[in-house]
């Protein structure tokens, strides 16, 4: 038998083998390393789509610890999310599955309270935004008026409403990844994939998180031109499938 030691005793290390994170990623290198290498030191398994990187990101990913599923050709984030759905389900026998961005806007301590929140008892976890006021998170005037009045528009529909429709950290149940199938590939992936999450049959909640916007997402000019793109995806659902809310 070991020897007792003095003094309490330390917590015991928290586990998390419930549950799988997908990590999109198309020409990322300089970051997704250190993305994937943190939730790897958390304890967590990381599956990484690479659609088609023209750059390093493979090799990245690789010295990072993640299992790499490579695209041939892009597919776009659609296509991307859905490959990694499959793989999670086909791979693993996780409990949750987890979406994380490649570009490290996302907080590896919001995912962990994300994942204590599903199991509570949940279906899905949306993050969002906007739970706590500006808080943490710093974006322009122009695109929190975006994103909301996508988050608006997409509620005008039956099901949950939404203080933020399209942030892309998420965690779901495995039976609601098994009804996915996203068909479209660009931005438009983010408005068909609420719409499988926020089905009335779903127990779903947000939960408050702080996007990083950093120099580097910054420089690739994406936040803003992404919300547009949201925003005009959004609208044009709404605009073909009016008469059904």
């Amino acid at each position: 038998m070991g020897t007792a030691t003095m003094g309490a005793p330390n917590p015991p290390d928290p586990c998390w083998d419930d549950t799988v994170v997908v990590v999109r990623v198309y020409n990322e290198a300089p970051v997704v390393g250190g993305v994937i290498a943190e939730l790897v030191a958390a304890g967590l398994s990381v599956i990484a789509v690479d659609d088609a990187s023209t750059d390093t990101s493979a090799d990245e990913i690789d010295k990072a610890g993640a299992f790499r599923v490579s695209h041939p050709i892009n597919l776009g984030a659609g296509g991307a999310l859905q490959t990694g759905f499959e793989a999670a389900l086909m791979l693993t026998d996780a409990r949750y599955i987890a979406c994380f961005d490649a570009d490290g806007q996302h907080q590896l301590p919001d995912l962990l309270g994300m994942i204590g929140k599903i199991r509570e008892g949940y279906d899905v976890v949306m993050g969002s935004r906007f739970l706590e006021g500006d808080g943490p998170t710093q974006m322009s005037w122009l695109r929190r008026v975006i994103l909301k009045t996508a988050s608006t528009l997409l509620n005008r529909g039956e099901g949950t409403r939404l203080t933020d429709a399209h942030n892309g950290l998420r965690i779901v149940a495995r039976h609601v990844a098994a009804d996915i199938r996203l068909s479209y590939a660009g931005m438009a992936y983010a408005s068909q994939l609420e719409r499988h999450l926020t089905r009335p049959e779903h127990r779903i909640t947000e939960y408050p998180v702080h996007i990083l916007y950093t120099e580097y997402s910054k420089a690739k000019g994406q936040p803003l031109l992404n919300s547009v793109n949201i925003l005009a995806e959004v609208a044009a659902h709404r605009v073909t499938h009016w008469g059904r809310s």
